[in-house]
């Protein structure tokens, strides 16, 4: 078993104290968060008990919690996600286009979860179809796979969109293929202006309907004229829209897509140390270059938690969605019609006869096949196995 450091080491070491000293001050959610994270992959959750076929090796393998914020289950999450993902790849060019939310709106965003990470993915993609659709621009309909992301690489807040986009998209007429420029898709400045004029616009609509709520420092934003002088600053100063050349074919784009769809406030590997000075832990500090970018930190147990806890998403909200030529309702046509035009072959269907991998690791010992012998419930560990010495006909103790 790995005994290299997790989040769940910190959640299980500090928090049932922080628990009780954030009483009352935790949403339920947030509660059912740090629970699934400290009882991911223990007996808490059940789980069954393998045994080699070969050699009669036995194992205990517990069950994931499968909660979405949790490091360990996203991981396999990614996994089935991009085998799913990877037939609708073309074979073009993809760009990594990236819409960010200015800290004054960041701060909103943070009490106005699920109505602002929504009114971002909406005007981000918004952004992208209309300039990319203009006959001045690309003169395309275009595709999109967009990922929220809610933290910087501290875990401050910071709300941000990356989008993964094929260099092109389908003319108007349906009748043929427009690729965009080698290393370059859309103006990112004419992007951050679109972006913002309408965030801006729909932000103030929700205000109006009265569907945005403030608390402490920001409560006075309640009035629409205590509003609008705080979002003044922001009308004026260029909104951050970042777009990278494209990918090296499309096993580049799967590989990126990987690290980005399912990613988590901060990953087990970034993890350094957990004493008693805090959690310490690797952090980019994206205000220096080179090799001097990349940092440590340690924070306290409690604001490790805090930070972490920042970033639970509402319950129910997507996170990951498709617009355009990806859109659920029109991506099979949408993409067999894209390549039709680009003349290329539809991606290979793999024969129903093809037996499954097998979901159990092989056999440490010999590398045989493991089997499940006996599944348990929610804290009621397995049995040992039948001792050497026990008489025969007796139970082992």
């Amino acid at each position: 078993m790995s005994t290299s450091l997790e989040v769940a080491h910190v959640f299980r070491a500090a928090g049932p104290a922080y628990r009780t000293a954030h009483a009352g001050q935790l949403s339920l959610h947030q509660l059912k968060v740090m629970s699934a994270i400290e009882h991911c992959r223990t007996a808490a959750l059940g789980g069954h008990v393998e045994a080699c076929t070969d050699c009669g090796h036995w194992r205990i393998a517990y069950n994931s919690c499968r909660d979405r914020h949790c490091p360990k289950c996203q991981s396999v999450a990614a996994r089935n996600w991009l085998a799913a993902r990877e037939a609708d790849l073309l074979p073009v060019g993809y760009f990594h286009v990236v819409f960010t939310l200015p800290a004054e709106i960041a701060a909103i965003a943070f009490h106005n979860k699920a109505l602002v990470y929504d009114l971002l993915f909406k005007t981000a993609s918004q952004t992208m179809l209309t300039i990319a659709a203009d006959p001045k621009h690309l003169g395309a309909r275009i595709g999109i796979t967009a990922v929220l992301h809610t933290w910087g690489s501290a875990m401050t807040h910071h709300p941000h969109i990356h989008m993964i986009v094929p260099g092109g998209g389908i003319a108007p007429d349906g009748d043929r293929w427009i690729s965009s420029r080698p290393a370059f898709l859309l103006p990112v400045r004419v992007l951050g202006a679109l972006f913002r004029r309408l965030f801006l616009t729909r932000l103030l609509a929700l205000h109006d309907a009265g569907k945005l709520a403030f608390f402490g420092k920001l409560a006075e934003l309640a009035d629409r004229r205590a509003l609008l002088r705080h979002l003044s600053p922001v009308r004026k100063k260029r909104w951050v829209v970042y777009a990278k050349p494209p990918f090296a074919g499309p096993e580049a784009v799967l590989a990126y897509l990987s690290r980005y769809t399912h990613r988590v406030a901060i990953s087990n590997s970034r993890l350094l140390r957990l004493d008693e000075h805090g959690v310490t832990f690797r952090y980019k500090d994206y205000r220096r270059t080179g090799t001097d970018r990349q940092q440590v930190m340690t924070l306290s147990a409690y604001e490790f938690i805090r930070r972490f806890l920042l970033h639970c998403l509402p319950r129910g909200f997507h996170r990951i969605r498709h617009y355009g030529l990806l859109a659920s309702s029109t991506r099979k046509a949408r993409l067999e019609r894209a390549r039709q035009l680009l003349a290329v072959a539809p991606p290979a269907v793999h024969e129903a006869s093809v037996e499954p991998p097998d979901p159990h690791p092989p056999c440490p010992c010999c590398g045989g096949r493991m089997v499940v012998i006996e599944t348990f419930q929610r804290c009621h560990p397995p049995r040992g196995p039948p001792s050497a010495a026990a008489p025969s006909g007796q139970p082992a103790p």
